[in-house]
C-alpha cells in the first residue's frame, strides 16, 4: 500500500493540475465570450482583430464566438503542451489558431487552368466563359468559391494572361456580329449572319485563322476571297471589313472596361467570407504584352482609378503590377506606358503595389515565355515559388502557404541581456519548437481528403489535386505548399541587444542581417531534411502587434525603444516613428527581401498629393527596384467625403464643401499591414497607435525629400 502511494499520489497531482486547467480555460472562454457579446468593437480590441471584420454585425460577433472557442478547443485537446505554452504565454504565435484542424492558408488560382472545359462550385457547372465579362464573372466565383476552403488570401497570379482569352473571344464574337450588320446595311442582306458563320468557321476549321484585336492581314485577305464567291465587290467587303474593324475594336474596349469594373465592384461587396467579409483577394498583372493583355490591364487600372459608384477606393483586390526590365520598365519596353499608367493610378489609389520579377531572388526563378515561372505575390506579402520537394515545379500556379508560426524576438532579445550568444541559442530552441509545431499541424492538415476541400481539391485548384479521387488524403500534393517561420520586431530586438535599431546603426544592421540570415539558414536546412517547403516570413502582423507587446511590458516593464509603445514593428522594418528619408530606408530594408523567401514587403509614406508629381513617385518605385527590393508600396493619405463626394487630403474640414467632420465622419483609406481599410474605427489599438505615429519618407507637398 505505502510502495504504491507516491504513484497514487502523482496522478492524482497530474488529475487535478488537468481539471484545474480546464476550468481555468472554461472561465476564460466565458469571459471572452461575454465581451464580445455586450461591449461595442469600439471598446473591446478583440472585436478589431482583424480590420476587414464588422465586430459589431451579427455575423462579425458570430465568427469571433466560434473563432474563440475553436482557439481554445485547439489549445485544450490538440496542441503539444509545449506548443500550446509557448503560444500562450507569447514566445511564438500560432496563426490562425481557430483553423488549425480545418484547412490551409492560402492559394494562388490558374485561372486559365481552371477555365478550361468549366468548372462546378458544387451547386451547378459553369460553362467556359466565351467573353470577357463573362471571364470576369467566373474570375469572381472562382476566388469566392476558393475562399470557402482557406482561411487566407486567394490570389489570381496571372490575371492579364487569363483575362486576355476572353478578350480575344469578345472581339471574335464582336467582329462577326459588325461584318454581318455591315452586309446588311449595304446590301440589305437578311441572311448576312448565316454567310458571316458559314465563312469564320470554315477559316477557323480550314486554315486555324480567326478575327483578332490587331488585324490578321492573312484572316482578312482569305475572308476577303471567301465573300467574294457570293458579293462580287471588293471594294465594298473592304469597306465592310473595315467598317467591322473599327466597331468591333471600340466595343471590344468598352465591354472590357465594363468588365474590369465589375469585376472590382463585385470583389468589394461580395460577402462570402465568414464574419460578413469579402474575400481577400489578390490579382497580378502587367507582363502581358499581347494587345488582348493590354487592353485588360490598360482597362482595370482605368477602373480602379475612376473608383466604386461614389468614387470610393476600391479596397480589393490588392493589385500588384509585376515591374520587369525588357516587359514594362524602360521606354520602348512594350508594356511602358502601362508602368507609367500604374504609377499614376497608385498615385490616386494606393494600388497598385509593385513586384519587382528582376530582383535577383525572383529574377533565377523567370523563364520567358512561361508566365507560371514569374514570382507572384499574394495580398499582405506571401511569396511561394522555390519547391525542394518537387524542383521541376518551381511555379507559382496552384501553390501556396499551409500554415505559419511567428516568433517573439524582442522577448528573445529582453532574456539575453545582451548576451549575443545567448541571444542565438534560444533562437535556435524556438526554431526547433516551431519546425516541430508546423510538422504537427501539417499531419493534421495531410490527412485530410479531397472532400473536405470540394473547391480547392475537387476542382484542381490546388496543383496536381486533378489526380486524385474524392476519398484521397492530401498528404503528398500539400508538400508542394509552404510551412513559414515568421518573426516581429527586429527593431526592438536590436534595441534591446545593442542600445540601436538598425536605421540607427551600421553595427545593428549587420547584426540584424545575421540574426535574419540565420533564420533563413534554419529554414533551408530544415527543408533539406524534410525534403518540404520550410520558408522564412516577414510577419504581416495585425492583432499580434499588439499582443506581444503587452505581455512583454508586464514582464520587463516600459523599456524605451522595445516596449514603451503599443506595438512591435512589423518584421524587418525600420520603426514607423524614425525620421528617415525614402532612399535610406529602401537601402536598408532591400537586404532582408532576399533573406525572407516566403513573402516581404517596404513601404514609404508620403504625405501631399502624390498626383501632383508624378515623377517624384515613379522615383521611388524605380529605387525599389534598383535597390533589389522584392515587394513594395507607397503609402500616402486618401481622404473622401461621403456629403459631397471630394476625395483627396482632407483635415478636420472639406476643401471642397467647407464641411466640418461631425457625426458624418469622413472616409480615411490607411494601408493597415498589406491591404487598405477605409475605416480607422475597424483598426486595433496597436495598430491605431502605429498609425499615427507614421513618420513621412518624403514630403509631396513642397516635392522634396525630408
Amino acid at each position: 500500500m505505502k510502495k504504491g502511494l507516491p504513484k497514487r499520489q502523482k496522478k492524482y497531482i497530474l488529475y487535478r493540475a488537468e481539471r484545474t486547467r480546464i476550468r481555468e480555460m472554461k472561465t476564460r472562454l466565458m469571459k471572452t465570450y461575454e465581451d464580445i457579446t455586450f461591449k461595442e468593437s469600439k471598446d473591446n480590441d478583440l472585436k478589431r482583430e482583424n480590420a476587414n471584420i464588422d465586430g459589431d454585425t451579427a455575423m462579425g460577433t458570430m465568427l469571433k464566438y466560434g473563432s474563440e472557442g475553436a482557439k481554445q478547443f485547439c489549445e485544450m485537446f490538440l496542441l503539444k503542451p509545449e506548443h500550446a505554452e509557448a503560444h500562450k504565454n507569447g514566445d511564438i504565435h500560432i496563426h490562425d489558431l481557430d483553423f488549425y484542424i480545418l484547412t490551409t492558408t492560402c492559394c494562388q488560382i490558374d485561372i486559365v487552368k481552371l477555365f478550361k472545359n468549366g468548372f462546378s462550385t458544387g451547386h451547378g457547372y459553369l460553362r467556359e466563359p466565351n467573353d470577357i465579362q463573362s471571364y470576369s464573372a467566373l474570375a469572381c466565383i472562382a476566388i469566392q468559391s476558393n475562399q470557402n476552403d482557406q482561411h487566407g488570401g486567394q490570389s489570381i497570379p496571372n490575371f492579364d494572361y487569363g483575362m486576355a482569352l476572353g478578350v480575344a473571344k469578345t472581339y471574335s464574337r464582336l467582329y462577326r456580329q459588325n461584318l454581318a450588320k455591315g452586309l446588311e446595311l449595304l446590301l440589305g442582306m437578311k441572311d448576312a449572319s448565316t454567310l458571316v458563320n458559314m465563312v469564320s468557321k470554315k477559316l477557323e476549321d480550314e486554315d486555324g485563322l480567326y478575327p483578332t484585336l490587331v488585324p490578321n492581314e492573312r484572316y482578312l485577305d482569305k475572308e476577303r476571297k471567301h465573300l467574294l464567291e457570293f458579293i462580287p465587290d471588293v471594294k465594298l467587303i473592304n469597306k465592310v471589313q473595315s467598317f467591322a474593324i473599327e466597331k468591333a475594336q471600340a466595343e471590344t474596349d468598352r465591354n472590357t472596361y465594363q468588365a474590369m469594373e465589375a469585376f472590382i465592384h463585385n470583389l468589394n461587396t461580395m460577402h462570402s467570407r465568414a464574419g460578413a467579409q469579402v474575400p481577400f483577394s489578390s490579382i497580378n498583372y502587367g507582363t502581358d504584352i499581347s494587345p488582348e493583355g493590354r487592353l485588360v490591364i490598360k482597362n482595370l487600372l482605368l477602373a480602379t482609378e475612376a473608383g466604386l459608384g461614389n468614387g470610393e477606393t476600391p479596397i480589393f483586390p490588392v493589385q500588384i503590377f509585376k515591374v520587369k526590365e525588357g516587359i514594362n520598365y524602360n521606354a520602348g519596353d512594350p508594356n511602358y506606358d502601362m508602368f507609367k499608367l500604374a504609377c499614376r493610378v497608385s498615385a490616386k489609389r494606393m494600388f497598385p503595389n509593385f513586384a519587382f520579377l528582376d530582383a535577383p531572388f525572383n529574377l533565377k526563378y523567370y523563364r520567358p515565355g512561361r508566365p507560371e515561372t514569374e514570382v507572384a505575390y499574394m495580398g499582405c506579402r506571401t511569396r511561394v515559388i522555390g519547391n525542394v520537394y518537387d524542383p521541376s515545379r518551381e511555379i507559382v500556379y496552384g501553390r501556396g502557404n499551409l500554415s505559419f508560426t511567428t516568433i517573439n524576438l524582442p522577448r528573445i532579445a529582453l532574456r539575453s541581456n545582451n548576451d549575443i550568444s545567448k541571444f542565438f541559442t534560444e533562437l535556435d530552441e524556438k526554431i526547433d519548437l516551431v519546425i516541430d509545431q508546423l510538422l504537427e499541424r501539417f499531419e493534421i492538415q495531410a490527412r485530410k481528403k479531397v472532400k473536405n476541400f470540394p473547391f480547392l481539391m475537387g476542382q484542381g485548384v490546388w496543383i496536381d489535386s486533378d489526380k486524385l479521387g474524392w476519398e484521397d488524403e492530401v498528404r503528398e500534393v500539400l508538400k508542394h505548399g509552404t510551412l513559414s517561420v515568421g518573426f516581429i520586431g527586429l527593431a526592438e530586438c536590436l534595441k534591446a541587444l545593442t542600445g540601436k535599431h538598425h536605421g540607427e546603426s551600421e553595427e545593428s544592421q549587420k547584426l540584424g542581417l545575421k540574426i535574419i540570415g540565420h533564420m533563413r539558414k534554419r529554414m533551408d536546412e530544415a527543408s533539406q531534411k524534410c525534403k518540404m517547403n520550410f520558408t522564412l516570413l516577414a510577419t504581416p502582423a495585425e492583432g499580434l502587434a499588439g499582443r506581444f507587446v503587452k505581455m512583454d511590458r508586464k514582464i520587463y516593464g516600459s523599456i524605451e525603444g522595445v516596449t514603451d509603445r503599443e506595438y512591435y514593428t512589423n518584421s524587418f522594418h525600420v520603426p514607423v516613428y524614425y525620421e528617415i528619408n525614402a532612399f535610406d530606408k529602401i537601402r536598408i530594408e532591400a537586404p532582408y527581401h532576399e533573406l525572407t523567401n516566403a513573402g516581404h514587403i517596404t513601404y514609404i509614406e508620403v504625405d501631399g498629393d502624390p498626383k501632383q508629381n508624378l515623377k517624384a513617385f515613379e522615383k521611388i518605385i524605380r529605387a525599389m527596384k534598383e535597390a533589389g527590393i522584392g515587394y513594395g508600396a507607397v503609402n500616402h493619405p486618401i481622404d473622401r467625403d461621403p456629403v459631397c463626394g471630394y476625395t483627396g487630403i482632407i483635415g478636420n474640414t472639406c476643401p471642397y464643401c467647407g464641411r466640418e467632420e461631425g457625426e458624418i465622419k469622413f472616409e480615411r483609406i490607411r494601408r493597415i499591414t498589406g491591404y487598405l481599410v477605409g475605416t480607422l474605427d475597424r483598426f486595433n489599438d496597436a495598430k491605431r497607435e502605429e498609425e499615427r505615429d507614421r513618420v513621412k519618407h518624403m514630403s509631396f507637398k513642397s516635392q522634396n525629400m525630408r
